[in-house]
């Protein structure tokens, strides 16, 4: 992805509402997650519940340095669930997993701070 991780970075251009309404970003919980060997970087392929109207979604996720594998089920993450599929290498990943930099430029999930009902929409 090319986008500038830099804090410093100036603001993007201003958007319209309905600009950011068209971004579908929803809660889910993480059922199964996996290594991902075959990719390019480090990643893990995950499994996300978004809840009855969505449905279990797959994404590769490049968060391999903050997030051990084996505490990734159960956790609760947002994601964007209406970009199209994209393939990883041999994988599909169906929705994308967000989050922002750590100090080092290393991915740190978007969670929320308490639980909250899987499939609910970012306002």
């Amino acid at each position: 992805m090319h986008v500038n991780h830099d804090p410093a970075a100036a603001a993007t251009p201003t958007i319209d509402f309905s600009s950011f309404l068209a971004v579908d970003i929803r809660v889910g919980t993480i059922v199964d997650a996996k290594p991902f060997p075959e990719a390019r970087k480090p990643a893990f392929r995950l499994w996300i519940d978004f809840g009855p109207v969505i449905g279990v979604r797959k994404s590769s996720a490049q968060i391999t340095e903050n997030h051990p594998l084996d505490t990734l089920v159960g956790q609760q993450v947002a994601a964007v669930v209406n970009f199209p599929p994209r393939q990883i290498g041999p994988v599909i990943s169906e929705v994308l997993t967000l989050g922002f930099p750590d100090a080092d430029g290393k991915v740190v999930l978007v969670q929320p701070s308490k639980p909250v009902p899987n499939g609910g929409r970012l306002f």
